[in-house]
């Protein structure tokens, strides 16, 4: 593993870690300022850190318990000051009666070198579909 693999994923592991704690705070300390997001929730784009932090403190806002943030076989494309690295992700939460709910997604997310550290400069949740019944299928498993 080169150094700037094992950067990114030690950044990785602590977005992950932030995530599962929901602590809105701690997640958005791993993206930079300008960072555009797409999120699998609307709407279509986040531009900047502020405007994505309110996403994030409403989605966690509407998940009362246990947060489930699993990264899944990451791939890592690297150079220079900039990398990308997209993974499959398994999230989910539990619900008010304690019972987890969880789906699988599709993560791209674009690491920027800046100030010494690795920050997500731009990030893609997906979840896939099915373009006869324009359902989202929440059952897939990788």
């Amino acid at each position: 593993m080169s150094s700037t693999q094992a950067q990114i994923q030690q950044q990785l592991d602590s977005w992950a870690a932030a995530c599962r704690s929901k602590d809105v705070s701690q997640i958005m300390r791993h993206y930079a300022e300008d960072v555009v997001a797409y999120d699998a929730i609307g709407p279509l784009r986040f531009v900047g850190r502020a405007a994505y932090q309110a996403h994030w403190q409403a989605c966690m806002d509407m998940c009362p318990g246990q947060a489930l943030f699993e990264l899944y076989q990451p791939s890592f494309l690297l150079g220079g000051e900039l990398s990308v690295v997209h993974y499959l992700f398994h999230c989910g939460g539990t619900d008010d009666k304690g019972e987890m709910h969880s789906s699988w997604m599709r993560v791209t997310q674009c690491f920027r070198q800046q100030g010494g550290q690795w920050l997500i400069a731009h990030e893609h949740f997906s979840m896939p579909g099915d373009m006869e019944s324009g359902k989202i299928l929440f059952d897939l498993q990788p």
